[in-house]
C-alpha cells in the first residue's frame, strides 16, 4: 500500500476504510512478507553457522538438541512474541513504547547502545568477508599452498599433509630432517596456510590488543564498501529495505543447499556428521549445556537489542504478530541445525583427507569462518567458486542483521525527536549514523583490530542484554500490569495471549532469563585469542562497554522520578511507574476502549492504566 502515501492522514475517501490501517506518518511494510523475511533476516545471521554447530558439536551432539528446543519454546519464541507485540502495538521504536512506564525508557537507551556496540564490530566482520569474496576471484585461492612471501617455515598445506603425516609415522629422523623438531613434538604445531593468510596478511595481526600498527587499507575500503551497501539499502527505511530483504534473507537458503548437496556427496563427510550429531546424553545432566543452550536462543533470535521492537513497529495495527513470531524462531533455529549439516560435512572430508579426528578441524567464530572452512574448500575442485558462495552467503546473512541494527538506531532517533522535519528528513539521519558507525569501525581495520572485535563480541552483547531483557518482562507484567497487557493484546491480534504464553511471560521467561544471568556470571573466564592472553586494562574496557548499556536503567529512572510531580518520594515513584497518558495504538481510529479519547466530561472510557493519571492535586 505505498500508493497513496502522500495524502495525508485525513486524504482517505470515506468509503474507503482499507487504507485506514496505514500509517501514513511513519510508514508500513509495503506487506506481511516483507516483515517476516526481515526479521528472519535479522534473527538468522554469523552466529547460526558459526556459533551454534560448534556448540552442538562440544556440548554432547545430538543431545545438546533437547535443551536447545526447550528453551526455545518456554524462552525464545515467549520472549520473541513479547517483543513484536510490544512494537506493534504501540508503532514506536525502542525508546517510544516506553510510554507504557516511563521511568523505565533507561531500558530503550541501554538497547540502542548494545546495537551500537553489535553495529561497530558486525559490520566489520561482513566487510571481512567481502575481503576475501574479493580475493577468491582468482584460478588458485591465495591460501592453498605455502609458497607466498607471508608463509613461515611451520607452514604445511593440505595438499602434502597427508604424505607428511605417513612419514612421521614411518621415520622420525626423516620427518625432523623435513619438518623440523616442534612440529615432530607436537605434530599439531603444523599451522595451515589458510591461517597464515588470516593471519599475517589479512589482519597482518599485532602482537598485543595496545599495539594498533596501521590501518589496514584493503580492510578499511571494505568496509566503506559494506558501510555504504547498508545506507543504500535503508535510504527509504523499510520501503527499500523491505525490498531487497526478498533476496538477501532468501539467496542464503539457496547457497547452504547447493554446499549441502556439495559437502555430503564428499568422502569422510558422514564422520564429520557423525561427529555432529551423535547424542552423548550423560551431558544432558550438565549445567554448562544448559546454560549453552539458553544463552544461544537468546543471542540468537536477537531478544533486546532494540530490533525487534522496531522492526515490529512498522507493521500494521491489526497484524497476527503472534504466528510470526512462531514462524521467525523455529526457521532461525532450523537454519541453526541445517547450517551445522553444511559446515561439518566439509570438515568431515578435510579431517578424512588429513587423517586425523574431526575435533582437531573443528572451530567456532571468525576461526571456522575464515580459517577451517576456507581450508576445505581448498580440497575442492573449482575451489574458487565454493569460495566465492560461501563468502557471499556470509556477506548476505552478515548484512540481514545489520539493516535492522542501524534500523533500531535511525527509527529510535527520529521517533524520540518526532518533528516533521527530521520525518521528511530520516535519509540525512540513517547517513549521519552510517557515517558514525564507519568512524568508529575504523579501529578494528588496524593491526590489533581482532583482539578488539572479539573483546566487543564478548563483552558488549553478553550479560547486558540479558538483563535488559529481565527487566522488560517485570516492567511490561508487573510494573504495567500482566492483566492490562493481556487485554492490549487481545485488541490488537482479536484474541488474548494463549495461557501457555501468559504463564512464560510472568514466571518461567523471567526465571530462565535470571538463570542465564547467573550462568554466564559463574562461567565468566578471561577472554583469550588462540594463546594471547588479554591484559587486564583492556577488560576493564570489556565490562565498561558491558556496563555502559545497564547504567542507563537506573541513571533514567533517578532523572525519572526526580522530575516527576508529588509531594514524598513514593507519590514520584509511582507517577514516574504511570504510564502515559500518550502511550497506546498510535492511530486515532485504533483508540478504542480503555484509549478513547475523552469526551468532555464523560470519564466512563478511562479504565486500567489511566486511572488517576495525575495526581489531584494537579
Amino acid at each position: 500500500g505505498g500508493g497513496g502515501d502522500t495524502s495525508g492522514p485525513n486524504g482517505a475517501v470515506p468509503g474507503e476504510p482499507a487504507k485506514q490501517d496505514e500509517n501514513s506518518r511513519r510508514g508500513n511494510w509495503g506487506n506481511q512478507i516483507e516483515f517476516i523475511l526481515t526479521s528472519v533476516g535479522y534473527a538468522v545471521g554469523l552466529g547460526n553457522v558459526w556459533r551454534f554447530p560448534y556448540l552442538c558439536y562440544r556440548n554432547g551432539g545430538g543431545a545438546f538438541m533437547l535443551p536447545y528446543f526447550i528453551m526455545l519454546v518456554f524462552c525464545g519464541i515467549p520472549l520473541f512474541f513479547l517483543e513484536l507485540s510490544f512494537g506493534q502495538f504501540a508503532s514506536q521504536g525502542c525508546l517510544g513504547v516506553w510510554k507504557i512506564s516511563p521511568m523505565f525508557k533507561g531500558v530503550g537507551y541501554g538497547m540502542m547502545v548494545v546495537s551500537t556496540y553489535i553495529g561497530i564490530y558486525y559490520n566489520v566482520v561482513i566487510c571481512i568477508a567481502f575481503y576475501y569474496f574479493f580475493m577468491s576471484m582468482t584460478d588458485v585461492l591465495p591460501w592453498t599452498y605455502c609458497n607466498n612471501p607471508w608463509n613461515t617455515p611451520a607452514c604445511v598445506g593440505v595438499m602434502d599433509a597427508a604424505n607428511r603425516t605417513f612419514a612421521n609415522a614411518t621415520s622420525g629422523l626423516a620427518a625432523v630432517a623435513v619438518e623440523g623438531v616442534a612440529a615432530v613434538v607436537n605434530r599439531t604445531k603444523r599451522t595451515s596456510p589458510s591461517e597464515e593468510y588470516w593471519k599475517h596478511y589479512v589482519l597482518n595481526i599485532s602482537d598485543d590488543i595496545g599495539n594498533f600498527g596501521e590501518v589496514r587499507l584493503p580492510i578499511l575500503g571494505c568496509l566503506a564498501l559494506s558501510w555504504v551497501v547498508v545506507f543504500l539499502c535503508l535510504i527509504k527505511g523499510v520501503k527499500s529495505s523491505g525490498k531487497v530483504v526478498y533476496f538477501t534473507a532468501t539467496f542464503p537458503y539457496l547457497v547452504l543447499t547447493i554446499l549441502f548437496i556439495r559437502g555430503v556427496t564428499l568422502d569422510g563427510a558422514i564422520n564429520g556428521i557423525k561427529y555432529y550429531l551423535t547424542p552423548q546424553w550423560e551431558k544432558v545432566l550438565d549445567a554448562k549445556v544448559w546454560g549453552d543452550a539458553a544463552s544461544q536462543i537468546f543471542y540468537s533470535l536477537g531478544c533486546a537489542w532494540g530490533g525487534l521492537i522496531t522492526m515490529a513497529s512498522y507493521n500494521k495495527f491489526h497484524n497476527n504478530c503472534f504466528r510470526d513470531s512462531i514462524i521467525i524462531s523455529i526457521t532461525n533455529c532450523a537454519t541453526s541445525v541445517y547450517a551445522g549439516f553444511v559446515i561439518f560435512s566439509i570438515l568431515g572430508f578435510m579431517a578424512h583427507t588429513l587423517n586425523v579426528p574431526v575435533s582437531e578441524v573443528a572451530d567456532h567464530g571468525p576461526g571456522l569462518a575464515f580459517v577451517a572452512y576456507p581450508e576445505a574448500l581448498t580440497l575442492l575442485p573449482v575451489s574458487p567458486l565454493w569460495s566465492m558462495l560461501f563468502f557471499f552467503m556470509l556477506i548476505l546473512l552478515g548484512l540481514g542483521t545489520q539493516f535492522c541494527l542501524l534500523e533500531t538506531l535511525t527509527t529510535a532517533i527520529v521517533d524520540e525527536i518526532g518533528t516533521d522535519w527530521i520525518i521528511k528528513n530520516k535519509p540525512i539521519v540513517t547517513l549521519g549514523v552510517a557515517i558514525i558507525g564507519f568512524c568508529l569501525g575504523v579501529p578494528l581495520t588496524t593491526q590489533a583490530g581482532i583482539y578488539w572485535l572479539l573483546l566487543m563480541d564478548n563483552f558488549a552483547a553478553s550479560f547486558s542484554l540479558v538483563l535488559i531483557s529481565c527487566i522488560m518482562c517485570i516492567c511490561v507484567m508487573y510494573i504495567y500490569g500482566h492483566r492490562n497487557y493481556f487485554k492490549d493484546v487481545e485488541m490488537m491480534l482479536g484474541f488474548p495471549p494463549p495461557l501457555f504464553f501468559r504463564i512464560c511471560w510472568r514466571f518461567i521467561s523471567p526465571l530462565i532469563i535470571s538463570f542465564i544471568l547467573i550462568f554466564t556470571v559463574i562461567q565468566y573466564k578471561p577472554i583469550t585469542y588462540n594463546d594471547y592472553v588479554y591484559p587486564g586494562w583492556s577488560l576493564g574496557i570489556g565490562f565498561c562497554m558491558a556496563m555502559s548499556s545497564v547504567i542507563c536503567i537506573p541513571i533514567y529512572a533517578l532523572y525519572r522520578i526526580s522530575r516527576s510531580p508529588g509531594a514524598t518520594f513514593r507519590e514520584r515513584l509511582r507517577n514516574a511507574c504511570k504510564a502515559d497518558p500518550k502511550w497506546g495504538p498510535a492511530l486515532r481510529e485504533h483508540r478504542v476502549g480503555r484509549y478513547a479519547p475523552m469526551v468532555s466530561g464523560a470519564e466512563d472510557g478511562l479504565e486500567g492504566p489511566h486511572k488517576a493519571q495525575f495526581p489531584q492535586g494537579v
